[in-house]
């Protein structure tokens, strides 16, 4: 207790003044009441159907309201200026304590008891950017432990409550990942065990559970069974696959931590096959790679992608940050290259390259299978009733029709996997945070429980599965002339049913709902009329609203579809043609344009960009 105390004290001293009172940094953490008491006999629950996803906080205590925005500096800590209360929108500085309190806030009133676990994707501390003020090892365990405790403020309970020495837990599982600047120096990860897995298992040892604390320490990576039997999350650590972290070396060397770790998730993820259970995978840097920028090391992306090809039907999806737009991206199997891959050199995505990237990506959407009209249309009238076949569209739309899906590795698009990247908290544009709605048929009575005896990665039953068959050995052997150094795990059974990453199933993810706080309005109202200053977030979308960017689930199949519509040349524009003073021949692509709008949280007006909006730059 006596350490939380002190933690509280030095955020409390290191706030600079601002015009009016900062809200309290957490709840009364006085005597052992370090959990609300109407949290303490918290029932445990049932399933909802959706999860948060939260992500790049960077929570800065030396913010400091109305002081100036030094050009690309994240600072707003010295000066006079116009830096907002809760943050400056647009800006490149850091979050303030306001900002993160109120977001906690906003959560445990509108969306507390309708969640079924978070997913929280790193970098809850400031960037390293103000000389005059550096970051030490103290200040990132210190802010952890603050976002720790936020989060078991929020869902926390405990185990006995009336009894001595009670265990506070959360009745909602919270899953964090290591961001690139949860570390110093930034971006430098060294192979575990290491000081700082060591000190994170202390920090979010109520979020790790108790038997994956062995992997967590070795390497930052561990998983939590977040419904019984069914789901688990698995949060990777995508530092020793980030391209910009100087102290590894890739994934294809035995001796290297990315070696070691993609192994670990390959045998998770057969394990997890073989009971018949489903996984989402997490991580803060985003597998990005497009002619422009690579997040990853090439060979960890090799590995991934087949990865998530060979386990197709036990992956649900891919949730990761740092990026801070709001977008999602393509793997391709047909890029993998089981032998190995050259690695290539380029840089993170910067700030101002957000734009140039964003293109990559169209460009390369714009090169995807050109599908046959009405093909969508014609697969989900399928999946709907058995009673409607290529047939009926006439043989020669049948034959352009096979030979799509063949392309796109069958009607269910299973040539390609996706990662979806949820904007941040910091506001580079507008706060953001992100509500996905999953399938729960049949599950909706399963209820989290604390600590699960889930996987020791020890046990020899591993170790039996993994040697292959003699049958599978002879044919790996005749056709690999150059047999790759680790094993190549096998795909689905033929006989699988597609995974709940491509069709409509039990854990598919269905929709999400995205919020955002206008803090352009929101900064302007602080102190009015003497009321206490709130934060309020807002819905800016919902991938079911209608338009061009409608989906109607999140299958990758769905995905296919929009990205294909955003890569395609523009088309003369509704508002275009019912305009007599424009001309006609003025095309625009509504999707990329609503596709770009939203990577900017509706910050950035579009018709800002130097961005073509007609046909994509080849």
């Amino acid at each position: 207790m006596q350490s939380t105390v002190l933690l509280l004290g030095l955020f409390a001293a290191s706030i600079p003044a601002v015009p009016l009172d900062q809200q309290p940094l957490v709840a009364d953490l006085s005597g052992d009441a370090q959990i609300s008491s109407e949290l303490l006999g918290a029932s445990p629950n049932t399933l909802h159907g959706r999860f948060l996803h939260i992500t790049d906080f960077h929570p800065d205590r030396y913010y400091k309201a109305g002081s100036a925005i030094d050009e690309g500096k994240r600072s707003c800590h010295h000066g006079k200026g116009p830096a907002g209360y809760f943050g400056q929108e647009g800006s490149e500085c850091d979050s303030p304590i306001t900002l993160v309190n109120e977001t906690f806030r906003w959560i445990g009133e509108n969306l507390k008891d309708q969640i079924d676990f978070v997913v929280w994707t790193g970098d809850s501390v400031r960037h390293d950017n103000d000389e005059h003020i550096p970051r030490t090892d103290d200040e990132i365990v210190e802010v952890n432990e603050f976002m720790s405790q936020k989060w078991l403020e929020l869902f926390g309970k405990r185990k006995n409550p009336t009894g001595p020495g009670s265990i506070p837990r959360v009745s909602v599982p919270v899953i964090p990942t290591f961001g690139n600047n949860d570390i110093t120096p930034h971006n430098i990860f060294r192979a575990g065990p290491n000081s700082w897995t060591r000190k994170f298992a202390e920090v979010w040892h109520h979020f790790i559970p108790e038997d994956q604390r062995h992997s967590f320490v070795e390497g930052g990576w561990f998983l939590s069974e977040v419904i019984p039997g069914k789901l688990v999350v698995i949060s990777l650590n995508t530092m020793y696959f980030f391209e910009s972290n100087s102290a590894v070396d890739g994934c294809n060397g035995k001796s290297q931590p990315g070696y070691e770790h993609m192994e670990w998730l390959r045998v998770q993820l057969q394990f997890l096959r073989s009971r018949g259970m489903k996984a989402i995978l997490t991580g803060h840097v985003a597998p990005a790679r497009s002619r422009e920028k690579n997040n990853w090391d090439e060979t960890c992306w090799q590995k991934y992608t087949l990865w998530t090809d060979r386990y197709r039907d036990v992956i649900v999806g891919g949730l990761y940050g740092h990026m801070n737009v709001d977008h999602f991206m393509l793997q391709d199997s047909h890029d993998v290259e089981i032998e190995g891959a050259e690695k290539t050199t380029s840089g993170p995505v910067t700030t101002m390259s957000k734009e140039d990237y964003l293109v990559s990506l169209r460009n390369q959407w714009s090169e995807l299978p050109s599908p046959p009209s009405g093909v969508f249309e014609d697969l989900t009238t399928m999946d709907e009733s058995t009673e409607v076949g290529p047939a009926k569209n006439g043989k020669k739309k049948g034959k352009k029709r096979r030979k799509y899906l063949k392309k796109i590795g069958g009607e269910w698009a299973e040539r390609y996997s996706v990662s979806l990247v949820s904007p941040s908290v910091v506001p580079n544009f507008f706060p953001t945070l992100r509500v996905i709605e999953y399938n729960i048929t049949g599950l909706e009575n399963s209820v989290f429980e604390d600590q699960f005896n889930y996987l020791d990665t020890d046990d020899s039953s591993l170790l039996a599965m993994e040697e292959p068959s003699p049958e599978t050995q002879k044919k790996k052997k005749n056709k690999h002339k150059k047999k790759p150094d680790f094993k190549i795990p096998d795909g689905p059974s033929r006989s699988a049913p597609p995974g709940p990453a491509y069709s409509n199933q039990p854990l598919t993810f269905l929709s999400w709902t995205q919020y955002f706080a206008n803090l352009t309005q929101l900064n302007h109202t602080v102190g009015s009329e003497g009321e206490e200053p709130r934060i309020k977030y807002e819905i800016e979308y919902s991938t079911r609203d209608k338009g061009v960017c409608q989906m109607k689930d999140l299958t990758v199949r769905s995905f296919l579809e929009l990205a294909t519509r955003i890569g395609e040349d523009g088309a003369v524009s509704k508002d275009v043609e019912s305009d007599p003073t424009v001309n006609k021949k003025q095309k625009v692509n509504e999707a990329w344009r609503t596709f770009l709008a939203r990577a900017f949280t509706g910050f950035i007006d579009v018709d800002d960009l130097d961005v073509d909006m007609e046909s994509p730059v080849q």
